[in-house]
């Protein structure tokens, strides 16, 4: 038994330097030289300020800003920390009851006669979902040009500059991120 036991503890002692220091320290390396933007978490700043990263979503609910999908983190929303999907199902009464509220809440304001896309009353599966659909940038439109006394038409100009288009031009649609497409309003109102 002590014949096993030597080179077991060893092995234990080499996987763990290689696997818990060695690998992290090259991957964090490698990160951080190739890819620095991500590898700190994609964090957007105006000025000296920071206000969110672009791979989470935040919580926007004034009318004269673009909403993104619902958190399905509680008690915070869009807490990185507690990452999970709802799990309703289709059928779940807590679900409907919950795109429900949303939907009167959007129908409060100027909108399209045309149904409310799907991402604006859902949660996504992280539940930190940063981007919307086209469809539902485009179902804000009216509420957010209304709200900041701004034409339709420069608001979609906007949305159509910060429109992000397929991954590799293959996976996915095309989509808005909620973060930016929010800040490049500020600045576009700050500058008329």
């Amino acid at each position: 038994m002590l014949k096993q036991l030597r080179p077991s503890l060893v092995l234990l002692a080499a996987l763990t330097l290689l696997t818990g220091i060695v690998y992290p320290v090259v991957v964090t390396v490698i990160a951080q030289v190739v890819f620095p933007h991500q590898a700190n978490g994609s964090i957007l700043h105006v000025g000296d300020k920071t206000v969110g990263s672009v791979l989470i979503g935040q919580p926007f609910s004034a009318p004269d800003y673009f909403w993104g999908r619902l958190s399905a983190t509680t008690p915070v929303p869009y807490n990185a920390t507690a990452s999970s999907g709802s799990n309703y199902g289709p059928l779940n009464p807590a679900l409907k009851k919950a795109a429900e509220s949303r939907i009167a809440m959007l129908r409060k304001y100027p909108t399209p006669n045309s149904p409310v896309p799907v991402d604006l009353v859902t949660a996504s599966a992280s539940g930190l979902d940063p981007h919307i659909s086209l469809a539902a940038a485009e179902y804000q439109v009216p509420r957010v040009a209304a709200a900041r006394k701004l034409s339709e038409e420069a608001v979609r100009e906007l949305v159509g500059q910060y429109t992000e288009g397929r991954q590799f031009d293959l996976i996915g649609e095309p989509h808005v991120n909620v973060l930016r497409l929010n800040l490049a309003l500020d600045q576009f109102q700050a500058a008329k």
